[in-house]
C-alpha cells in the first residue's frame, strides 16, 4: 500500500473549486504535523498549506482565504479544499509530513494535477 496516495484533481475554469484528498498510511494524521505541497511549471516544490498536529491550520499567503487544508483522523485522509481558483494555481499537488527543507530529497506519492484554464 503506498504510504501517500492525492486525487481530486481536475481541469477547471478560474474562478472554480475543487477539493484534493490524500489517503495517508503508515503516518498518524492525528498525531503528526502534515502538509500540502505543489510543483508548478517551472518552479520548485512548495509547501502551501499544513496543519499541525493540534489541529490548527495553516496556508501561505499566495493561497490564504482561497485554500483550507482539513483532516479525517478516523480516515487517515487529508484534504485541501481550494476555491477561486487562478490560473497560476495550475501545478501538480502533493501531500506529505511537514518539511521546512529538503524538499528534493523527500520521497513524495504520485501527486494530482490541478489545471486552471483562464
Amino acid at each position: 500500500q503506498e504510504p501517500l496516495v492525492e486525487s481530486g484533481g481536475d481541469s477547471v475554469r478560474a474562478g472554480g473549486s475543487l477539493t484534493l484528498s490524500c489517503l495517508v498510511s503508515g503516518i498518524g494524521v492525528g498525531i503528526t504535523s502534515m502538509a500540502w505541497y505543489r510543483q508548478r511549471p517551472g518552479f520548485q516544490r512548495e509547501m502551501i498549506a499544513w496543519i499541525t498536529s493540534g489541529g490548527t491550520s495553516h496556508s501561505v499567503d499566495s493561497v490564504e482565504g482561497r485554500f483550507t487544508m482539513s483532516r479525517d483522523i478516523a480516515k487517515q485522509t487529508l484534504y485541501l479544499e481550494m476555491n477561486n481558483l487562478k490560473p497560476e494555481d495550475t501545478a501538480v499537488y502533493y501531500c506529505n509530513r511537514v518539511f521546512w527543507n529538503g524538499l528534493d530529497s523527500v520521497a513524495w506519492g504520485p501527486g494530482t494535477q490541478v489545471t486552471v484554464r483562464s
